[in-house]
């Protein structure tokens, strides 16, 4: 059995119930198929009044003599017709006989049909509910390496893939298979001699078209990989339309994306073309075979009269029956090669060992009391260290600034503090206790964090500040907006706090955004904030409203702010000077520009840009 298929058994075992009417269904179904061409016989028999006359009722003599006394026990009652009541009423109980048999023969496959659906659904929205917490639980390092596009394409198309192709095998192992089976117990009971042929036919076909599809999951791996590629072209493009328009780079965006459709355009030719080829192969594999019984079946009949024409009539509808199971299971097994190679991709992404995870029984609190030690921690992206044995404390209550020239590792600070990164080596505790140690819950809930990109979703103004504090009153909200200074603008707008801001708040200035994130921020109300180059992205108008709303928003905590622009950061308690991950120079404003180092240049440039 694939790997992939018994990956796929746990999220099926939940509708345990709805599988086993599936076969159910399909077993019934099977059965009534033959039943509804063998049901053909009598009706023939009346029809040329080839009937025996059967005037006692038969006796039945076990299971393996069902179908001849079947047989015996109709054509007792279609004696018994057609002597009180006339040959018609003979010919109406037949007709009504193939009509029942056709009826259940249908109602069969659509209760299967129904019931399959449910198991299909409900697998869809368990991989898909499984795969996004995944996504979500993925560590900021993980999407460093990886096009989001991709990770879209196999969230939205593989998944969708293998709701589509991989429950067919449920098909090919039991509704084609026993159709085909019941056929062929059918047939051999009506002649041995032509059976042989049909066994021939089958294991020649299934060679065939299993030739065809030899490649086939490989190209469909193919084809999804680059449906990946694809979503990830349009979301670059529509992330960085600015970018693309302003350096007129259309016409490559354009040649980038139409390459990747020409790519994925031949491979979805090559995989339909095999796909195609499928069922008229079966079909004409079947025909052949069928040619073959007509002329040697015909010579029973018509010749050595070994055989009853009616009989063989039949015979040849159970034949021709076998062909459209033979026909499904070949498309099916394609269907089930293109959904091993999506349930790849899938299950690639489900398996991704997470790196940072709560250990067991992590340390659990809601306050912070002392102070935030950072002790001999290096740490890399890649081979070369981004920090190199940098320590540093931050008490309780305390401003500290980080600065430095872009690359010296600022901003590293902040991603190792909310833990979106592990230390490589050293420690950093909060309370005495090592970040690692913490619940991650618990530890960013005690951190506010403002990043340069102002990160807003395509909702409300309320919608995305209630991500601070979810059950937050309004009063509550536009108090947080009135500490951001941020209150002064919402209230203009049409809606107030329920205007839509667009996609990644593009409704809003610069200014306006990084507002309404530390809006979020203060609503949250964490003991610990840390910004991250909060105003460096601001004209200078933007940036006094923000400075105001930072300071507003930093009395009475400990906060870490990491910043390029040193006017926004004369008041810290203490000023970190970096350089390489390193640091070079630490005091007060006063203190650094005294020593008349780092620092000291560092605000001679500013002053005269």
């Amino acid at each position: 059995m694939d790997e992939n298929l018994k990956k796929i058994i746990p999220f099926a075992k939940k509708f345990k119930g709805h599988i086993f009417w599936n076969i159910t269904f399909n077993v019934l179904y099977a059965l009534f198929s033959t039943l509804s061409f063998v049901a053909l016989f009598p009706l023939m028999e009346v029809l040329f009044k080839m009937n025996e006359k059967v005037t006692e009722l038969p006796k039945y003599n076990g299971i393996w003599e069902i179908a001849s006394y079947g047989k015996n026990y109709l054509q007792y009652y279609i004696t018994k017709l057609s002597e009180e009541n006339g040959t018609q009423y003979a010919l109406l109980l037949t007709v009504a006989l193939v009509i029942s048999t056709f009826l259940f023969k249908n109602l069969f496959n659509y209760l299967a049909s129904q019931h399959l659906t449910k198991v299909k659904n409900g697998v869809l929205r368990d991989l898909r509910e499984k795969m996004y917490a995944k996504i979500v639980d993925l560590p900021i390092s993980y999407y460093s390496e990886k096009r989001k596009g991709d990770v879209m394409a196999r969230m939205l198309g593989d998944v969708n893939e293998v709701q589509n192709s991989f429950f067919m095998v449920l098909e090919l192992i039991v509704k084609e298979p026993l159709t085909i089976v019941f056929a062929i117990v059918a047939m051999m009971k009506i002649s041995l001699e032509l059976t042989v042929f049909v066994f021939i036919f089958i294991p020649i076909s299934g060679f065939i078209i299993s030739k065809i599809g030899k490649s086939l999951k490989a190209k469909s791996r193919n084809a999804q990989k680059e449906n990946g590629q694809l979503i990830s072209i349009v979301e670059e493009s529509l992330s960085g339309l600015k970018v693309v328009k302003s350096y007129n780079a259309e016409s490559y965006f354009k040649k980038t994306f139409n390459a990747s459709i020409d790519r994925l355009l031949r491979l979805n030719n090559s995989i339909g073309k095999k796909n195609n080829l499928a069922s008229p192969m079966s079909e004409f594999m079947g025909i052949v075979t069928i040619a073959v019984l007509l002329w040697y079946g015909g010579n029973l009949v018509l010749v050595d009269k070994t055989l009853n024409g009616a009989l063989f009539i039949v015979y040849l509808g159970l034949a021709y029956n076998i062909l459209t199971p033979a026909k499904a299971i070949s498309k099916a097994s394609y269907a089930v090669k293109n959904g091993l190679a999506a349930a790849e991709r899938v299950f690639e992404i489900l398996e991704v060992e997470n790196a940072i995870v709560n250990k067991e029984n992590p340390f659990q609190k809601e306050t912070f009391e002392n102070k935030i030690t950072i002790e001999n921690i290096n740490f890399r992206y890649g081979n070369e260290n981004v920090l190199k044995n940098f320590s540093l404390e931050v008490p309780k209550g305390k401003t500290i600034a980080l600065v430095g020239q872009s690359g010296s590792g600022k901003s590293t600070i902040a991603n190792l503090l909310t833990r979106f990164y592990d230390v490589n080596e050293g420690s950093i505790k909060i309370d005495g206790v090592d970040v690692r140690d913490w619940d991650m819950h618990s530890l960013r809930n005690l951190m506010g964090l403002v990043t340069q990109d102002s990160i807003l979703f395509n909702d409300t103004i309320k919608n995305n500040i209630l991500l601070g504090k979810q059950n937050a009153t309004d009063e509550e909200i536009i108090a947080a907006l009135k500490v951001a200074n941020a209150y002064e603008f919402v209230k203009d707008l049409p809606n107030g706090i329920e205007t839509n801001i667009g996609d990644a708040g593009g409704k809003l200035s610069g200014g306006q955004k990084q507002r309404l994130s530390i809006a979020r921020a203060v609503l949250k109300n964490p003991p610990i904030m840390i910004l991250d180059e909060a105003t460096s992205a601001l004209d200078t108008e933007s940036e006094k409203f923000v400075q105001v709303a930072l300071e507003n928003m930093m009395q009475n905590r400990t906060s870490i702010v990491i910043a390029h622009r040193l006017s926004t950061i004369q008041k810290a308690d203490k000023i970190v000077v970096m350089q390489k991950g390193e640091i070079v120079e630490q005091g007060t404003h006063d203190e650094l520009l005294a020593k008349n180092g780092t620092y000291s240049k560092l605000v001679m440039m500013q002053s005269f840009e």
